[in-house]
């Protein structure tokens, strides 16, 4: 490619409707568009973020119960605490629906929906205090889950490491569910400036 047809114009070939006459002035209009939803944008964002964590919280605890369903194995004579309390489940259902309900809110808010979104993120934050005294009481009944039941002490002390680790996952999980359904629920200031049908 040589100099000369690298500054060679392009010309294109529109309709007449499209081009504009070379005697008029191009008007430059700047068009201003209003969201289409009735909350505000930041809020909007933050339903959106806030719902997927929930619902990757909702995830993590029903795994991390899949995970202590393997802890039944000889010499421990019963699974967790708690495994028993089906905290990891019963709290996954309520934590994945509630985030599935805020994502919806943003994306098409009715009246119907804000009221069944602040219910159900109350009802997240109920199994969010549930699950933190859960598995406090947990870490205090199954301290010695593992390395009570065995003399050698080989694996004994990794297994204990891994499994409090779990429950203290779990309730870092718990924590920040209670205080994002808490944003959600209680404080309902956040959905007062929706004009829903």
């Amino acid at each position: 490619m040589d100099s000369n047809s690298a500054h060679n114009p392009v010309f294109l070939v529109f309709p007449p409707e499209i081009t504009v006459s070379k005697f008029q002035s191009p008007e430059f209009i700047a068009t201003t568009y209003e969201s289409s939803g009735p909350f505000p944008k930041s809020l909007t964002t933050k339903m959106k973020t806030l719902g997927a964590i929930q619902i990757l919280f909702g995830l993590l605890n029903f795994f991390f119960g899949v995970v202590f369903l393997f802890t039944l194995e000889n010499p421990y004579p019963r699974f967790p605490f708690i495994f028993i309390s089906g905290y990891p489940f019963w709290s996954s259902v309520l934590f994945i629906n509630s985030g599935a309900f805020l994502v919806a809110l943003e994306r098409k808010p009715t009246g119907s929906l804000v009221k069944t979104t602040q219910a159900m993120n109350s009802l997240s934050a109920l199994a969010a205090t549930a699950g933190i005294i859960l598995i406090a009481l947990g870490l205090v009944l199954d301290q010695n889950y593992f390395c009570g039941h065995e003399d050698t002490n080989s694996q004994c002390q990794a297994i204990n490491t891994l499994f409090i680790g779990i429950l203290i996952m779990l309730m870092a999980f718990s924590v920040i569910e209670l205080f994002i359904s808490l944003s959600f629920s209680i404080l309902k200031r956040c959905f007062y400036c929706c004009n829903c049908d």
